[in-house]
């Protein structure tokens, strides 16, 4: 696979790295993000990012809808939506897509690489699990708080292996150290779990994780619910052994000093991504008919507090 055309979907905080990363050795990348304005700034500013990464890269090429990538046919497509978005990005990707072409989900939840699989098929569809932490400083500005090396990308099927390689190696080449792994949704699992049980506790208390891990009650919570999920990961076949939560506990009390980006959806009112966080938990633990009580309370609060407010 040489030099693929590529694309990124989605120019938010995890977008503007990716982009930026990729734009440092291919000037040519594609950039589509639908808010009103934001591809004529993106051209005029170009990319910044700051902090444990440092990238400031020009854009040639952005659009607000999906169909200016049509001239293009790229070959890859990151989508670094949020995850509520992405059946819609994948129903205007339809009228872009072509057999050969990787659909590259980069998001928080699980389960979006099976829809993009369901909508183009496995050979498609890849994930990859970001290792690092950003906010958003302005339109097309973030600042790199940590980065965890390295990311993980993986295909659903062994013939996407080669594909998957060679954007590793790309994105390593760019700095955003990437490797390949044949089991991606293990490594998914191991994130998500963290991010699927402290998302809602956070966002419905609105405490930081390591309040939350602190105070008896909420500590109570989450016992319960990386238990859940930790069955539910099992039944399907996903073990992560006996160690993992004692790890995930430390690893989060240590560096959980920030509120989960939930609270903030929560605070200015907007969509959340708890379908596939807690949510795909619970669709998950009715598949394989494991209980997940805990997961269905804090899903349904979260549910609750979203339709105070959305149409």
């Amino acid at each position: 696979m040489g030099k693929p055309a590529t694309a990124v979907v989605g120019i938010g905080a995890t977008g503007v790295v990716l982009a930026a990363a990729l734009l440092s050795k291919d000037p040519d990348v594609l950039l589509v993000d639908p808010q009103p304005g934001l591809a004529e700034s993106l051209m005029r500013m170009g990319l910044r990012v700051s902090g444990e990464i440092a990238y400031e890269v020009p854009v040639r090429r952005a659009y607000s809808r999906i169909e200016g990538l049509k001239d293009h046919r790229p070959d890859v497509v990151f989508v670094a939506t949020k995850t509520f978005h992405l059946p819609r990005v994948l129903e205007e990707l339809g009228e872009v897509f072509r057999p050969g072409m990787k659909i590259v989900s980069t998001h928080n939840g699980l389960g979006t690489e099976d829809v993009i699989a369901d909508r183009f098929g496995a050979e498609a569809a890849l994930r990859m699990s970001l290792n690092y932490g950003v906010s958003l400083k302005g339109p097309g500005e973030v600042e790199l708080a940590f980065f965890n090396r390295p990311n993980h990308l993986g295909g659903l099927v062994p013939e996407s292996r080669e594909a998957g390689i060679s954007l590793c190696d790309r994105l390593t080449a760019a700095g955003l150290d990437t490797a390949y792994v044949d089991d991606i949704k293990a490594f998914v699992w191991k994130k998500m779990i963290m991010k699927c049980t402290m998302a809602s506790i956070c966002a419905v208390t609105d405490k930081t994780i390591q309040e939350a891990l602190a105070f008896p009650p909420t500590r109570k919570i989450a016992d319960a619910c990386f238990h859940e999920a930790l069955a539910v990961a099992k039944a399907k076949g996903y073990d992560l052994g006996a160690d993992y939560l004692k790890q995930a506990l430390g690893y989060l009390e240590k560096v959980g000093i920030h509120k989960d980006s939930m609270c903030f959806d929560l605070a200015n009112q907007s969509r959340t991504e708890i379908d596939f966080l807690g949510g795909k938990v619970v669709e998950y633990g009715q598949e394989t008919g494991v209980p997940t009580p805990c997961y269905s309370v804090m899903t349904n609060l979260v549910k609750a507090l979203e339709d105070k407010y959305l149409i």
